[in-house]
């Protein structure tokens, strides 16, 4: 039976395997969603994703944010993170499993360490935005317990809406 194991990203290792586990998700909606290429690409504008992957650890630093790493078999297969979004409310950002280690309820494994994360750091709800052509995650996302929410003002009408009473 494959082992996972999912823990705070601590280390310049573990920072650097969140960011080939970032492109990796860019390239599989690219590879997965042809029709998207130009969203999914205005929204992972190159030059600006890169910066963001590079301050990845100051965008999710602790005790505000967290990045959540998952291994399997001491691989690392997926990510997810989170920071303040407002006092007690903490925006989710970037699940993602790559697609050798689906199948093993890592993405479930993830969100729920990150929800207990969250509750530690003092937060009281969860917020995310994704894609709506995401629809795995959305129905991950379902059964985790997150409900819809009002479309941002400024949303085109590209993206689902939802939060989770921690």
């Amino acid at each position: 039976m494959p082992s996972v194991a999912v823990r705070l990203a601590e280390t310049e290792q573990d920072v650097e395997a969140v960011r080939a586990l970032c492109r990796a998700f860019v390239d599989w909606q690219l590879k997965e969603f042809p029709g998207m290429r130009e969203k999914i690409l205005a929204y992972f504008e190159p030059v600006s994703f890169a910066r963001t992957l590079a301050d990845l650890p100051e965008i999710h630093a602790r005790p505000k944010g967290a990045i959540l790493l998952a291994s399997l078999d001491g691989r690392p297969v997926g990510c997810v993170m989170y920071l303040e979004m407002q006092p007690g409310v903490a925006e989710v950002k970037r699940l993602f499993v790559e697609e050798s280690g689906r199948g093993h309820g890592i993405g479930r494994i993830l969100l729920a360490g990150m929800l207990e994360q969250m509750r530690t750091d003092g937060y009281n709800e969860a917020c995310l935005d994704s894609a709506e052509f995401l629809t795995h995650a959305k129905q991950l996302y379902d059964r985790m317990g997150f409900v819809d929410i009002a479309r941002a003002p400024d949303d085109p009408g590209h993206a689902y809406f939802m939060r989770y009473a921690l």
